[in-house]
């Protein structure tokens, strides 16, 4: 079992940045993938990253492309999400998941526990 708690989420202006943290509970978590998935209002959920268990491989969403960076620490179970050069189209309740297959997935349905999600909201 693995439960999982955003953090870091809030108002920011356009250009500006966030850091999002994933703070995990359970010792394994350090064997399951970490995706982030946002959702922004009237709109399906959205992948926007995931990294590895062991944090060497990552892979983003083309929105976001250049302007995120997804990280972990395993001494600390925890995932970070840095979000920079932030748009007003970031606007969205963020997400992170844990997938305990070794190959890492972009789709919801892969991923086995969620967290409550953190409010980011991008003014103009």
């Amino acid at each position: 079992q693995v439960q999982l708690a955003e953090s870091g989420g809030g108002l920011v202006q356009a250009g500006g940045s966030l850091r999002l943290s994933c703070a995990a509970s359970g010792r394994t978590f350090s064997r399951y993938a970490v995706g982030w998935f946002r959702q922004a209002p009237g709109k399906e959920r959205e992948f926007v990253a995931v990294v590895s268990w062991s944090g060497d491989r990552t892979y983003y969403g083309d929105s976001v492309k250049g302007r995120f960076t997804v990280s972990r620490d395993n001494a600390k179970n925890t995932v970070y999400l840095q979000m920079n050069s932030l748009k007003p189209e970031d606007t969205a309740v963020y997400y992170c998941a844990a997938d305990s297959n070794t190959v890492v997935h972009t789709k919801e349905l892969w991923y086995d526990y969620w967290g409550q999600g953190t409010q980011v909201t991008v003014s103009s």
